[in-house]
């Protein structure tokens, strides 16, 4: 469940919350932090209105609560209570996974 946030991206941008990277390789090695890769999936928490194109609103296309792809270095990173969230425009999403 996505709990409701006091926060509303503007525009066109999507507020994304990365899940956790993962911990070991494939073969079953253990990766310390360190090594671990900038995660590029994540939660939608809460998105703009849309951006406004010559007079028109063009609406964001992804919903909260969907788990999405996005470019490994779009965006920028915010602090959401104590975590790092992420805050990305429509344009940095890739995929959205089922």
């Amino acid at each position: 469940m996505v709990k409701k946030l006091n926060i509303k991206p503007l525009f066109d941008n999507v507020l994304i919350k990365p899940l956790e990277a993962e911990a070991k390789t494939a073969s079953g090695i253990i990766l310390p932090d360190s090594a671990k890769e900038k995660p590029q999936i994540g939660l939608v928490m809460a998105i703009g209105d849309g951006k406004v194109i010559k007079g028109e609103r063009h609406p964001v296309v992804v919903k909260v609560g969907q788990k999405v792809m996005y470019k490994k270095w779009g965006g920028n990173e915010v602090k959401v209570g104590q975590e790092e969230w992420t805050m990305v425009g429509q344009e940095d999403i890739l995929a959205v996974l089922n």
